[in-house]
């Protein structure tokens, strides 16, 4: 009788694990953008950036299904950005602190890309909460082109950062800590450029269609 009720026991805890496992399983698992019409969507529009397998690879990942709009293809890139660069300061922020403690060369270099992507942050947190301010609804106003410049003007700033950062560590040949900053920055100032692409698509609608007015 014992020998059944531990074989029950151990049947259940098996059972058990095996649920848990699947869930956090499917919790791990990025949202893939299920519906054709929504995929096809972002490959069409990623082809108008500068690096459309980067492009499509990050929205396609986070997007979901209902993204089938300009606004809201730009607001996921964007979105993306900058939890790509908050990772990134991140990172620099504990290896800045390591090199100033020992007072290494590379500090100074390092402070200053660090200062460059901190600012890259803030414009891409600022960009991300003036889109949303963009209504559609509101038809062709003063007002909207006057959001869509402000936008513009964030994005493109905290591109020229970016790419300022990765200028800071010319070359091929550097130790494998200027390497991996490198990488990360390059990847900040990549997916920027194309949260840019993509917002100069949802920008364009508003001014072709303001050049239409009588």
């Amino acid at each position: 009788m014992a020998k059944v009720c531990l074989s029950l026991v151990l049947f259940f805890l098996f059972v058990f694990y095996l649920d848990i496992g699947s869930v956090e399983s499917s919790m791990a698992r990025p949202r893939h953008s299920r519906q054709p019409g929504a995929r096809t969507f972002i490959e069409v529009s990623c082809q108008t950036t500068r690096y459309p397998a980067l492009c499509i690879k990050y929205i396609a990942r986070y997007a979901n299904s209902s993204t089938r709009n300009e606004q809201q293809l730009a607001q996921v890139a964007l979105t993306i950005s900058l939890y790509k660069a908050r990772y990134t300061r991140s990172y620099m922020l504990k290896v800045a602190k390591e090199l100033e403690s020992i007072k290494a060369k590379d500090y100074p270099a390092v402070r200053d890309c660090l200062q460059q992507i901190d600012d890259s942050v803030n414009q891409l947190s600022q960009s991300i909460r003036e889109l949303h301010r963009c209504n559609p609804k509101a038809g062709i106003t003063d007002d909207v082109f006057w959001h869509i410049d402000n936008v513009d003007t964030w994005i493109s700033a905290a591109l020229t950062d970016a790419s300022s950062c990765v200028d800071a560590f010319p070359g091929r040949r550097m130790s494998k800590m200027k390497a991996t900053i490198k990488g990360k920055v390059m990847n900040v100032a990549q997916l920027t450029s194309n949260a840019l692409a993509l917002f100069h698509r949802y920008a364009a609608r508003y001014r072709s269609a303001a050049n239409k007015k009588p």
